[in-house]
């Protein structure tokens, strides 16, 4: 170790003359000799994550004094604990300078919590962190499968907990187990326990490896040190974000992590997460039996209660007899007044019919014709006049251009006009001569119709009218009776007939006709025959 120089006299001749990066180089040996190593307990100051090359840099203080400390990029990546600010921590590293600014610090080796006070106010501060993103809302959490196929458990393979848990799924219920081999303890088995939860969601459905229904997080009792992987935030939010449901078993009933507060159930062991997992085989066969006998008893009621209710709907339904009682009184009520209805009918319509046959006179289709031949006569008389009219206008016109147009123009021009009216007068005949046809034709087909709505006219294709003794026309036979005295028309004259026998024929009464809508009369009140 280098000797330090003792300060002489100032001005002494003796003293040897050191640069500043001897002496500082002097200081640094001074100090990594004499302290080396070092544990050193204090709380975190200063720390803003760790640098853009990796390393950290911060300070620890207590409530008198200050150091600086930094933890290289290798040794950061391997802490179990991360520096926190304001953590009280217990750094072990060696002591050291920095010439570069001429001040001592600590290099950290490694670094952990200053007893479990600190790992608790640690715990809580990120308790209070996952909560405040709803990481362990209740909402969350959904319930567990009541008849898993598939059990996936993370545990570590070789401990008791593996063995306690596959001895209860045997007692109870043989499922299929699933194991995700990972440590429970140490630096990563954080890192492990949230890859196997997020490994089992990954696997597909119907692939190779069974997905499993319901997951299992389980590890035995230990202190807060050893559980601490449980608290870690990457396995909390794969927890958080598991899709199956999960069962959190990390250590005893007294014991308490963070995982437990994200997972879908609790278990105060291992050993109860199995009995939670799957239902015991003897307690579904009990079951099962109350069930069905429930089932048989609940069918039972109910065949009792349809055949009481079938037995009193059956008293309460009404006899055949009393149901076509009301509807026969009225068919028969009705049946009386259908054959008054039928001649009052009759009747109304032969009115009627006597009402339009007077109306249908061949008078009135010549006092038509004879309106329009009038009317057309003096269409024509007008015409003839105007004609004339306009002919004499022209004339006079004619006359007076005479005198100052040669008679050569005049005589072509008087020629042609001639010629027109020539051709107007005979187009004027031709036009009277095709009205008139076309008005004999219009009375042909009135009076046609007029032949042809006349009862007379199917006289004389050798149908007969029969009346009774009053007059009135014969619709039905049910009206005759045996040597009743009827009238015979015929299309030559009218006879007399003594009835001797009367035959019904059988049919359905015919419907009775609509009265249809009164037709518009025309100028002189006859009805249209169109």
């Amino acid at each position: 170790m280098a000797e330090p120089v003792r300060a002489g006299r100032a001005g002494a001749s003796n003293n040897p003359e050191l640069t500043v990066t001897e002496l500082s180089n002097a200081i640094k040996r001074a100090l990594e000799d004499n302290f080396g190593f070092v544990r050193l307990r204090g709380e975190i100051s200063g720390y803003r994550g760790p640098h853009a090359s990796g390393h950290c840099y911060f300070a620890l203080k207590d409530d008198k004094s200050k150091i600086e400390a930094v933890i290289w990029r290798g040794v950061f990546q391997k802490l179990r604990f991360k520096p926190e600010e304001g953590l009280e921590v217990i750094a072990t590293g060696k002591v050291t300078s920095y010439p570069g600014s001429s001040k001592y610090q600590i290099v950290i080796e490694a670094l952990e919590p200053a007893g479990v006070g600190a790992l608790m106010a640690l715990l809580e501060e990120r308790r209070r962190k996952l909560a405040a993103e709803g990481l362990f809302a209740e909402e969350r959490k959904r319930p567990l499968p009541f008849l898993p196929r598939v059990v996936g458990i993370v545990t570590s393979p070789t401990g008791a907990v593996i063995r306690d848990m596959l001895h209860g799924f045997e007692e109870r219920y043989p499922a299929h187990v699933i194991v995700w081999p990972v440590r429970v303890q140490g630096e990563t088995s954080a890192k492990e326990v949230a890859a196997a939860i997020r490994g089992f969601n990954g696997l597909p459905v119907d692939g190779p490896v069974p997905r499993p229904d319901v997951l299992i997080v389980a590890r035995g009792g230990g202190s807060l040190e050893d559980l601490w992987g449980f608290n870690e935030e990457i396995v909390v939010r794969a927890a958080a974000e598991s899709a199956i449901p999960l069962i959190s078993a990390v250590g005893h009933e007294t014991d308490w992590t963070l995982i437990d507060l994200a997972a879908d159930a609790r278990a105060p062991t291992p050993t109860k997460a199995a009995e939670w997992a799957v239902p015991k085989h003897g307690e579904l066969v009990e079951r099962i039996g109350d069930l069905a006998l429930r089932l048989r008893k609940c069918i039972n009621r109910t065949i009792e209660a349809a055949r009481t209710h079938l037995k009193a709907a059956a008293r309460g339904i009404p006899r055949l007899e009393d149901l076509l009682a009301l509807p026969r009184q009225r068919f028969d009520a009705v049946e009386r007044r259908l054959a008054r209805a039928l001649d009052a009918n009759t009747q109304a319509h032969g009115k009627r019919l006597a009402r339009v046959e007077a109306r249908f006179q061949p008078r009135l289709v010549t006092q038509l014709l004879e309106r329009d031949r009038q009317r057309l006569e003096r269409a024509q008389r007008a015409g003839l006049t105007a004609l004339a009219r306009r002919t004499s206008t022209q004339r006079t016109r004619f006359e007076r251009f005479a005198a100052r147009l040669t008679p050569h123009p005049l005589r072509h021009r008087v020629v042609r006009l001639d010629e027109r009216l020539v051709d107007l007068s005979g187009r004027l005949r031709q036009g009277f001569a095709s009205r008139l046809v076309l008005e004999r034709r219009a009375l042909d087909a009135q009076a046609q119709m007029l032949a042809s709505l006349s009862y007379q006219s199917v006289l004389k294709r050798g149908f007969a009218v029969v009346r009774d003794a009053e007059g009135r026309a014969v619709r039905s036979v049910s009206t005759l009776a045996i040597d009743a005295r009827v009238g015979l028309e015929l299309a030559d004259g009218r006879a007399s007939a003594s009835i001797t026998a009367v035959d019904a024929a059988e049919s359905k009464p015919a419907e009775t006709p609509k009265p249809r809508a009164p037709k518009r009369s025309g100028p002189d009140g006859q009805g249209s025959l169109f």
